[in-house]
């Protein structure tokens, strides 16, 4: 795996991970939050640290891969520190998005599910954020912006 922490690495977040184990080791279903916690630490759940909570949490790794491979929350690669999410949903589909979603395509020179070059933002695309109302729109981590045309595209990318 090209992405994947080295042993040293894996090390250094040794001691975090053991204190987030040790935190849920008496709940039973605690592996999602351990799961959690692991990826806000590490950026993402690398195989190696992987490995690692299956050791510790004596849970076996083809279990581990099944939960990060089944929720879409957890990422095997690693992540831009903004994750934006447009809408592609009936509404927004209808009012542009696909227009927007270019436009994001191209100001970052990424395709859907990748990440900048920077590391600063990775692009998804939803079936629906909820509101509607603002097609087309996307969300950048937890703030929404609707309305969008592709001319508003660098502005918003600027603020982050």
């Amino acid at each position: 795996m090209p992405n994947e922490l080295s042993k040293a690495e894996v090390k250094l977040n040794e001691a975090k991970i053991d204190k987030i184990l040790e935190k849920y080791e008496r709940e039973a279903g605690g592996l999602i939050p351990i799961l959690q916690e692991v990826q806000e630490t590490c950026g993402y759940l690398p195989e190696g640290i992987l490995t690692y909570v299956s050791e510790r949490s004596r849970v076996p790794l083809s279990k581990i891969y099944g939960i990060v491979t089944f929720y879409a929350q957890f990422s095997l690669v690693p992540r831009g520190r903004n994750t934006i999410k447009i809408c592609l949903g009936t509404a927004c589909h209808v009012k542009g998005a696909k227009r927007v979603l270019a436009k994001l395509e191209e100001a970052l020179g990424i395709k859907v599910g990748g990440t900048s070059s920077d590391s600063k933002f990775t692009l998804e695309i939803v079936r629906c954020l909820g509101t509607c109302f603002l097609a087309p729109v996307m969300m950048i981590n937890r703030d929404y912006f609707g309305k969008l045309t592709p001319d508003k595209v660098g502005k918003i990318l600027e603020q982050y």
